[in-house]
């Protein structure tokens, strides 16, 4: 059977699409490689979602976004997606699992969280080093942790984390932050939360958990040993440096721009039936709203092709 639409990624963007094209009476599939939510599930406070509830955690969210979609008839599948071919007027979506046909394809695989690409990270990941404040935050009660980056996610999550640490210091490559100014305020005025500027960790180290790391300022050149408390015998770091598109199974398929795929303001790519939509397309903000907004545009475009290009 070939559905009528198929949604790689189950993250908001692609629980919108799913909801509009079920909601639209189209054939609709979803397919997530792992948890359904994508970051969102991450995050401890949902404050700019118009609408939606005081402060809803983002699993909370999600779980409403995936029974809304749900409702409508919209089916799930966990699979992970290995190859993908579009050149004939159906699209053909191959899995570990299965094999998935459908005349229309809406791309949503969001991205991933970037690592500080220090040696010794990947070996202590899970072992002191964390991208998941909101998974990872109770590990630490009344410990110290240090935060690397500066942005809105890293701020956020770091005034998070002091709900459980007993101290959070934010390493910031540059001397002020990027976060939004109210968020900036918030951690300010946070007794809990100290900053270390224009710095960055070049090596972190530990025999099965973290027990040091090197911290270099980047103005003096300097480096210097951090190690943790003797009486706690560890600590951790939180990285929320950004993200990387999880587009690589479309390279040399669909156009990109530095790995972000490029469409249209009607979330078309360069192939005819399919689309693209959330964090791992090119644009301007990034956030659950826009990735939201994506979802519903790319299901109703989805619509609109499969009426003007097969038969009823």
């Amino acid at each position: 059977m070939a559905y009528d639409v198929i949604i790689i990624g189950g993250g908001p963007a692609g629980l919108s699409a799913g909801l509009y094209a079920a909601r639209a009476r189209l054939s609709t599939l979803i397919i997530e490689k792992d948890a359904f939510g994508g970051q969102i599930v991450t995050t401890a406070d949902v404050e700019n979602y118009p609408g939606s509830m005081v402060n809803p955690t983002g699993p909370v969210l999600i779980d409403r976004m995936l029974q809304q979609a749900e409702g409508f008839g919209a089916q799930k599948v966990s699979d992970k997606i290995v190859e993908i071919k579009v050149d004939e007027k159906i699209k053909v979506v191959k899995g570990e699992k299965d094999e998935y046909k459908a005349k229309a394809v809406i791309v949503a695989t969001g991205a991933v969280p970037r690592t500080i690409g220090a040696p010794g990270e990947k070996e202590l990941t899970g072992r002191g080093i964390s991208y998941c404040a909101t998974c990872d935050a109770a590990f630490f009660e009344e410990l110290e942790v240090y935060v690397v980056g500066g942005g809105d996610s890293a701020v956020e999550e770091a005034i998070y984390l002091t709900k459980f640490a007993r101290k959070v210091t934010i390493i910031h490559r540059r001397d002020e932050l990027r976060a939004a100014k109210s968020i900036q305020e918030k951690a300010f005025k946070n007794e809990k939360i100290d900053f270390i500027w224009d710095s960055s960790i070049t090596e972190v180290k530990g025999e099965g958990i973290l027990e040091s790391f090197t911290l270099k300022n980047l103005k003096t050149g300097e480096e210097k040993e951090v190690f943790p408390d003797e009486d706690d015998g560890t600590f951790g770091i939180f990285v929320f440096v950004g993200y990387l598109p999880a587009t690589g199974l479309f390279e040399g398929i669909l156009d990109m721009e530095k790995s972000y795929i490029v469409t249209d303001d009607n979330m078309h790519t360069n192939v005819e039936g399919v689309f693209a939509a959330g964090d791992n397309r090119v644009k301007s903000l990034r956030q659950v709203v826009t990735a939201t907004s994506d979802g519903a545009i790319a299901a109703v475009q989805a619509e609109k092709y499969i009426e003007n290009n097969f038969e009823k």
